[in-house]
């Protein structure tokens, strides 16, 4: 009798599964070692902009309408705002843009993520009734975010909100100095750096750089998309309606489960518009999917952020990225009037293109261009950049150095940052938040006051406790035949623990935000002098 074929061991079904899993998680470890190499070059190469560049990514984001633009903008062209994001992080950790001008290009950022669903929905213009339910499903992601940032966004504009409350999260759980940027992000894999060293010294532009890196973070997040969302995906629309929306808990974190592994909400509130086009469920039921959506975008900012924890402003931004996400869903989620306002205004605009098919272009026209122009027209001239360079003399060993300061404030708030450029052009090597509030000029943590002569108060720095006193008010200082600083205050400081062995008098600009020039006395005999040498307004 011949006996019956059995499938050798080598072609098994069981050995090709085994396969197909082990082939599956080397293409995910694949992808994850080339974000972390992509990562890691967009840094380095950042690092290695000329300074006109760096300069110029610096101007473009001190306003934050024009930052909350390119954000959205950046995210809007390229269909991925885990690309977007990651950006931010690198940009942050590089020292090209302050954490507190990143924060307004992470809010562009999540709404020009929204544009995706909206454009898919407009594939169902041909079908009237399908129409209405897939605007109303493609643009409620939209509404909601443009909502959280109309809330946020003046929030952080006048107050700092998002900022301060991101660098409270970081002091009392990380173990770093929050303000702190001359750290930098360290990849968890130490082993490309060879490649990365190779790469910078054969291709010596950094805008050449930046823009392969640039092209190989996308490549590995659209790799890695693509696998997992097929993996999920291989179901029928039925079958994964009835898996996913099951009950509004279960679906709100299968939304953030699903959005976190494939690193994109573009793709998960997209495959909801068919869904609810063709009434498989109700707008009502997806709606927690897409705000578990909405929080699992962060997750790739967090996992870029968190490869080196050295890096202070890379996880504040991160931690900024989550709290807008998890700010908006607690604002708009759990009270039923506000639940309803972002649903409303999407089934609103859903009827609307019923009568007008053309109002979903002109929708996406408005929201996504014009207004972001007109604000950044309108508020143009709302931040102030000074260029100021300083010489400094040391008498005691006769050494004469310089160094450079970019202040940057915001008019209305008064409140910006001082970037301090003393190795080079290119990364600031410390960031200090200035502001200004009731006459009280505050410089990272010590403390200027405008009062008149004689008035006096303590404070405390790297060396110690010390008296401030207010010693006289300049009606002009002249620095050269060229600069001149009206109204400006005297101060004399000394320190408790030696009081009549060191002092120091500074001399502050009352108009600008400014130390014009510092001088120190040990034991009546001038050791060093800080002095302003030029002075730009940008």
């Amino acid at each position: 009798m011949l006996e019956p074929n059995t499938p050798s061991p080598e072609h098994s079904p069981s050995h090709t599964v085994n396969w197909s899993r082990v082939r599956t998680v080397l293409y995910i470890i694949g992808t994850l070692v080339l974000f972390v190499f992509a990562l890691d070059l967009m840094i380095t190469s950042l690092q290695n902009l000329s300074g006109t560049a760096a300069e110029a990514i610096l101007l473009a984001t001190s306003n934050p309408f024009t930052a909350l633009f390119i954000g959205l903008l950046i995210t809007a062209m390229i269909q991925s705002s885990s690309t977007a994001t990651s950006m931010v992080v690198a940009l942050v950790a590089s020292g090209s843009v302050t954490f507190e001008s990143a924060i307004p290009m992470i809010m562009g950022a999540n709404v020009g993520t929204t544009i995706t669903s909206t454009i898919v929905s407009l594939g169902f213009i041909n079908k009237k009734k399908e129409f209405r339910r897939a605007i109303a499903a493609g643009t409620y992601h939209d509404f909601f975010n443009i909502l959280t940032v109309s809330i946020l966004f003046p929030l952080e504009y006048f107050n700092g909100f998002l900022s301060n409350l991101a660098l409270w999260l970081s002091q009392n759980f990380f173990s770093f100095e929050p303000t702190s940027s001359s750290t930098r992000l360290s990849p968890l894999w130490t082993g490309a750096n060879p490649i990365i060293n190779f790469l910078v010294e054969s291709i010596p532009s950094g805008f050449l750089l930046a823009l392969i890196s640039f092209a190989l973070l996308f490549i590995s997040i659209l790799l890695f998309r693509r696998l997992i969302s097929g993996l999920l995906m291989a179901s029928s629309p039925e079958k994964f309606s009835r898996f996913f929306f099951k009950s509004t808990l279960k679906s709100f974190f299968w939304g953030l489960i699903t959005t976190g592994a494939i690193r994109s909400s573009t793709i998960t509130t997209s495959v909801v518009v068919p869904i609810v086009a063709q009434k498989i469920i109700s707008l009502r039921k997806a709606v927690p999917f897409i705000l578990g959506a909405n929080m699992g975008t962060t997750v790739t900012a967090i996992i870029a952020a968190t490869l080196g924890t050295n890096s202070s402003s890379a996880i504040n931004i991160a931690l900024a990225h989550f709290l807008f996400n998890l700010i908006g869903v607690l604002v708009f989620y759990p009270v039923p009037i506000l639940r309803s306002v972002p649903m409303a205004m999407a089934n609103g605009l859903g009827r609307l293109t019923i009568r007008y098919r053309l109002a979903g272009f002109v929708y996406i026209l408005v929201i996504f261009f014009f207004i972001p122009f007109s604000l950044i027209y309108l508020n143009k001239d709302s931040t102030e950049v000074l260029e100021l360079n300083y010489q400094k003399k040391d008498f005691t060993t006769g050494d004469e150095t310089s160094y450079r300061i970019v202040s940057k404030q915001q008019i209305r708030s008064q409140s910006g940052q001082w970037l301090v450029y003393r190795r080079n052009t290119i990364d600031p090597d410390e960031i200090f938040p200035v502001y200004k509030k009731n006459n009280v000029l505050f410089i990272n943590k010590e403390m200027v006051m405008f009062k008149d002569p004689g008035f006096c108060w303590d404070g405390e720095n790297k060396e110690g406790k010390y008296q401030l006193c207010v010693k006289e008010v300049l009606p002009t200082f002249t620095v050269n035949e060229a600069l001149q600083f009206d109204s400006v205050y005297v101060y004399t400081q000394r320190y408790y623990n030696n009081p009549d062995s060191v002092e120091s008098t500074l001399y502050v600009s009352s108009i600008y935000p400014i130390v014009l020039q510092t001088t120190r006395q040990e034991k009546s005999v001038v050791v060093e002098t800080r002095k302003i040498s030029a002075f730009t307004r940008k």
